[in-house]
């Protein structure tokens, strides 16, 4: 038979190559992108960044079609990826609740959620409608395990509904307490006084929490959302000085009953509710709403020196520093930020000190800015490394190969802090299934 001649097999002969052509590379290229990803699941697996700290996507395999659509969106990289043709959770150390995957995915497969908090000491046993095991007591924000603004200023719109729900049924005569003055405590607070109700917003510190710890002209991941007392946020992100701006125009319009000063001690029932103890007054409140956040006390290292006035927790404006020698100590985003902005001060000689192999709790960005850093010279990384003392004029390193002493100026630790578990436990706060040791 002349194959030339027969046009019906030579289409099919020409189709099959084309086929083949198209088939042969895409399969090479999706097994090599299955292979990298599982090495990076298997390394995340290794260094622990494959646990989640806060809320991450919930992935439904009987649902999942493979698209991959939610490896693609999320702003912070590679949480996700796929394994086998189905989506993994890789680094979920790095999620913060943006949900884009959960709104991209095409089958409705992800839910981001705390999931089973049951075994998790540092999360609140809470309700649907954010109530704790205290009757009349809510708890919203970080301290409940979300992250991100726009989730905060969710719950606390949520919880001030609820409250306006049961006090149309009960009516209360204390006002409703709500402490805390970040953005869950900021929403919750306008949105009970546009209801009509009577608020008492506390806080040890001025308004703003975790923003007023954060360093001149961070930006913050907000996503758009209706602020009350303001208005519609429609930018995927601001900075730290346009969201104080934002929370002064509250402050000025709106006119809460503010009280700096606050420090939470204790709540004590009552017949109506509760008695709030703080460090400056009892207050008696029909409702107690906890917006603390998770950040507390500052984690020290509690070596030799640290009580020297060069050594700080937090670093307001990097511009400030020049022509010094710094130490940054942690591997978190805050850790990297300040490293990065103080290395690019004049004359400034930064060094970065992590206790681990590798920085797997940082934002995508950041770990881009941190490879141009080091490129530029503007930080050096001191990896697997603790600070063993501190001196006037000096730090010790404690490194693989030794000890290692380094010209200081100062020393900045970003080591975390110390939630108010305690304080909350003391309270009557149930967490999980057991309690706080």
């Amino acid at each position: 038979m002349d194959i030339l001649n027969n046009e019906s097999l030579l289409s099919w002969i020409i189709g099959s190559l084309l086929i083949f052509a198209f088939t042969i590379p895409y399969l090479i290229r999706w097994n090599r992108r299955q292979h990298s990803t599982q090495l990076k699941l298997d390394e995340a697996k290794r260094i622990g960044a494959n646990k989640p700290l806060m809320q991450h996507p919930i992935i439904d395999l009987s649902k999942c079609i493979g698209c991959g659509i939610c490896t693609k969106v999320c702003p912070e990289g590679e949480v996700l990826g796929l394994v086998g043709g189905k989506a993994v959770l890789i680094n979920g150390s790095k999620c913060v609740g943006h949900e884009v995957c959960m709104e991209s995915c095409p089958v409705g497969g992800i839910e981001v959620s705390l999931g089973d908090i049951s075994s998790r000491e540092d999360i609140p046993q809470l309700t649907d409608n954010l109530e704790s095991n205290l009757e009349q007591v809510f708890i919203i924000g970080e301290l409940g395990g979300l992250a991100l603004i726009r989730n905060a200023v969710n719950q606390g719109i949520r919880v001030a509904n609820s409250i306006d729900e049961q006090v149309q049924v009960s009516p209360i005569a204390d006002p409703v307490v709500v402490i805390g003055a970040g953005p869950a405590g900021l929403a919750c607070t306008i949105t009970l006084m546009e209801k009509g109700h009577a608020v008492i917003m506390l806080d040890q510190n001025e308004p703003g929490g975790t923003i007023l710890q954060y360093p001149r002209r961070k930006l913050v991941m907000v996503q758009p959302i209706e602020m009350p007392g303001y208005g519609q946020m429609a930018r995927q992100s601001y900075s730290k000085e346009e969201l104080l701006d934002i929370w002064e125009k509250i402050f000025t319009t709106q006119h809460p009953d503010f009280r700096s000063g606050h420090r939470l001690e204790s709540l004590k029932k009552t017949e109506s509710g509760y008695l709030v103890q703080t460090s400056k007054d009892k207050i008696a409140a029909a409702y107690v709403v906890l917006a603390l956040g998770r950040r507390g006390t500052p984690r020290k290292l509690n070596v030799p020196g640290e009580d020297l006035s060069k050594v700080a927790y937090k670093l307001m404006d990097t511009e400030s520093y020049q022509n010094r020698h710094i130490l940054v100590v942690g591997g978190g985003d805050s850790a990297v930020e300040a490293a990065i902005g103080l290395g690019q001060q004049v004359g400034n000689t930064v060094t970065l000190s992590y206790r681990k192999s590798a920085l797997t709790r940082i934002k995508t960005r950041n770990e881009e800015q941190v490879k141009k850093a080091l490129k530029n010279g503007w930080i050096k990384v001191s990896f697997e490394s603790t600070v063993t003392s501190i001196t006037e004029n000096q730090v010790t390193l404690s490194e693989k190969t030794g000890d290692r002493q380094l010209k200081n100026d100062f020393v900045f630790i970003f080591a975390g802090g110390i939630p108010p578990l305690k304080l909350m436990e003391g309270i009557g706060i149930k967490f999980g299934t057991s309690t706080i040791s």
